[in-house]
C-alpha cells in the first residue's frame, strides 16, 4: 500500500497534538510484531517513526545510517534482531513507556 503525502502529514500532525495517538501506533506496532505479523509491525512503527522523531534525527540517535533504518523498516526490510530491538528500546525510552504482555485466557 502506498501512502498519499496528505495521509502522512495527518498522521504527523495528529501525532505532534495527541500523545495517546502517538503511544498507541507504537503500541499497534508492538502488538503486530508479537502477533507474527512482522510486515504490518514494520509498516506501523515506519509511520510512527515519520510521524514523531523522523529517519534523519533517530540515524542520529542510533549511529545508523537514516535510508538504512528507512529500508529496514520498508515492507521489504528484513531487519536484523540487534538492529530490530536496539531501535524499539530507543523508541520505547523516547515515549518513556513500557510494555506489558498479558496472558490471555
Amino acid at each position: 500500500m502506498v501512502l498519499t503525502r496528505s495521509f502522512k502529514d495527518t498522521v504527523k500532525a495528529r501525532a505532534e497534538r495527541d500523545p495517546a495517538f502517538r503511544i498507541g501506533l507504537f503500541q499497534e506496532a508492538m502488538n503486530a510484531f508479537m502477533d507474527g505479523d512482522v510486515e504490518t509491525g514494520k509498516i506501523v512503527l515506519r509511520d510512527y517513526v515519520n510521524a514523531t522523531v523522523g529517519f534523519e534525527k533517530l540515524g542520529k540517535e542510533l549511529d545508523k545510517n537514516p535510508k538504512n533504518l528507512m529500508r529496514m523498516l520498508s515492507a521489504k526490510g528484513n531487519p536484523r534482531t540487534d538492529n530490530l530491538f536496539a531501535l524499539l528500546a530507543h523508541l520505547k525510552a523516547q515515549e518513556n513507556v513500557s510494555l506489558r504482555f498479558d496472558r490471555t485466557e
